[in-house]
């Protein structure tokens, strides 16, 4: 499963990169999507909206208490994003640095379940 965040505000955005997000239904700051089995589509998106995402492998657990803490229920079924809150502790880094990059934008991999937790 693929947890995505949205870190970039809509400011200065280009009108792609906004159709783009609007399709991942990522249409807020803060916002998360959970992609339990991406497709080539998906993934092609992904890699198009990088720079203004965070994006990572979500485990079990995680989801598990992302569902129970911020999921809610429209007509019987679960919406498919989650409003999150800003992170605990701030973000350090908005920007990339290629392979010694300390910011939160592009692939987190795993970390990625320590920012769904701080954002809870």
């Amino acid at each position: 499963m693929i947890c995505i965040i949205r870190i970039a505000g809509e400011i200065g955005l280009d009108y792609k990169i906004k159709e783009t997000l609007d399709r991942l239904r990522i249409r807020k700051k803060y916002s998360c999507v959970v992609i339990e089995k991406p497709n080539d589509v998906q993934l092609g998106m992904l890699k198009s909206v990088a720079d203004f995402v965070a994006f990572g492998e979500i485990n079990d657990e995680t989801y598990k208490k992302l569902k129970e803490a911020r999921g809610k229920k429209v007509a019987g079924k679960l919406k498919p994003f989650f409003r999150l809150h800003p992170p605990r502790k701030g973000i350090d880094s908005k920007k990339h640095f290629g392979e010694t990059r300390k910011g939160v934008l592009g692939n987190n991999k795993e970390k990625i379940n320590d920012l769904v937790e701080r954002m809870l």
